[in-house]
């Protein structure tokens, strides 16, 4: 199989090298191991990279929203609680093509944990 890009790979959850939709073992957890290739993705350090970027947009979305949504309507204080559901789903969504697309990025660049020369 060809590699495929970075935008399928985050979209798809594909793995970086073979394109096979094995980099995720949960929701939002990495497996060890592409299980079509043998990919190690435990040496690729995603870090908290994707939940810095998701604060920010989820953030800006969500607020937007809520005020936007009250200066148009004036809806009682109860209706607000509707963004709760909003920002799970967008941040547990968001997280899982964010950190596939960090991930992939990393492949493509070869981008590993700095080293000391000896």
């Amino acid at each position: 199989m060809a590699e495929p890009s970075v935008l399928q790979a985050a979209m798809t959850g594909a793995c970086p090298r073979c394109g096979a939709r094995t980099v995720f073992a949960g929701w939002v957890r990495f497996a060890d191991r592409c299980r079509s290739c043998g990919q190690d993705f435990a040496s690729f350090n995603v870090g908290d990279g994707a939940a810095a970027i998701l604060i920010l947009v989820v953030g800006a979305i969500v607020t937007v929203g809520a005020l936007v949504l009250d200066a148009a309507s004036e809806p009682p204080f109860w209706v607000h609680l509707v963004w709760i559901p909003v920002a799970t789903v967008l941040t547990v969504g968001g997280l899982r093509i964010t950190k596939a697309w960090l991930l992939a990025q990393a492949y493509r660049h070869r981008a590993r944990d700095g080293r000391l020369a000896e």
